[in-house]
């Protein structure tokens, strides 16, 4: 996973594609300034270790099965920082209930592997490249015929103002202090 595929390629697709034009200075500058901040974070760390991850990591692609967790959809697999598949495990939406969570996950996960905590500061910079790159991967399949038929909301005004406005909330969530560890 890095800045240039998930982040730069991505933007560079959209802008030059699929914003529609009143909103592509909006778009441009509000990526602009994001970039600068996802990488401060990772150039905050330059020994954050790499491991193999599997990219999507949410509850819906984990089928349980006799008690069991198995994993599904490991197309998005790739080498990141093993805080990739750990916050997409995060479901609430407020801030002390997230750490609960993050808690509990991390409580899990260093029962197999140490966890380097610098790595929370990766969560919402990971998160934003995550919005960046799902809206081109869409945009890279929209000649598929399947893609309009399954996506009918995408590539449109209406779905380009709600994405605008959730990298302005990202804006906001990259400036917050990091989750805890409780």
């Amino acid at each position: 996973m890095d800045l240039a595929s998930f982040g730069y390629q991505s933007i560079d697709l959209i802008s030059k594609d699929f914003i529609p034009a009143s909103l592509r200075e909006a778009y441009l500058s509000l990526t602009d300034d994001l970039m600068k901040l996802i990488e401060q974070a990772f150039q905050r760390f330059d020994d954050i270790r790499y491991i193999r991850v599997h990219g999507d990591c949410h509850g819906g692609n984990l089928l349980w099965r006799d008690d069991l967790a198995h994993f599904v959809d490991f197309d998005d697999a790739r080498m990141a920082p093993a805080i990739q598949d750990l916050w997409m495990l995060l479901s609430e939406n407020e801030r002390s209930q997230r750490e609960l969570q993050l808690a509990e996950v991390l409580a899990g996960y260093e029962e197999f592997a140490d966890f380097d905590p610098r790595e929370l500061h990766l969560i919402e910079p990971l998160r934003t490249l995550r919005m960046l790159h799902y809206s081109a991967w869409l945009a890279r399949r929209w000649q598929d015929p399947a893609f309009p038929k399954s996506f009918p909301w995408f590539n449109t005004e209406r779905y380009w103002g709600e994405h605008i406005l959730q990298l302005r909330e990202q804006m906001s969530a990259l400036q917050e202090p990091v989750l805890r560890i409780l």
